[in-house]
């Protein structure tokens, strides 16, 4: 009984935490939306562990610890994803913003020596 209730209180703990206001607010209520989502099977399969293991079974997955693991996977996957692409986004909004600087003291170096 305590590892359920330790364990349901690390679930809403870490989604109250993920679900909190960025910078990036653009997809908050689909983020919110799955997170519930995700809350509410956690906690379900806490409290079930007999409905995940039907769950598993229902889809062709011997275990539902494995269902888990699998479901992680892509999870991770996805995550890599995104992280990937942000981090492509990131390196050409920095590439533009250094051409930018360059530009800019290059400019005032000109200017510079023409008043000389």
């Amino acid at each position: 009984m305590w590892i359920q209730i330790l364990l349901i209180t690390a679930i809403v703990v870490l989604a109250v935490f993920m679900m909190r206001r960025t910078g990036a607010d653009s997809h908050l209520a689909i983020r919110r939306l799955l997170m519930a989502l995700f809350v509410v099977a956690a906690v379900l399969s806490v409290l079930f562990p007999q409905w995940l293991s039907w769950l598993a079974q229902l889809v062709g997955v011997g275990r539902g610890t494995d269902l888990v693991l699998y479901g992680l996977i892509v999870m991770f996957l996805a995550f890599v994803y995104t992280q990937y692409r942000r981090n492509v986004v990131l390196q050409r909004q920095l590439t533009l913003l250094a051409r930018k600087i360059a530009l800019l003291e290059a400019t005032q170096e000109e200017k510079g020596d023409r008043a000389r």
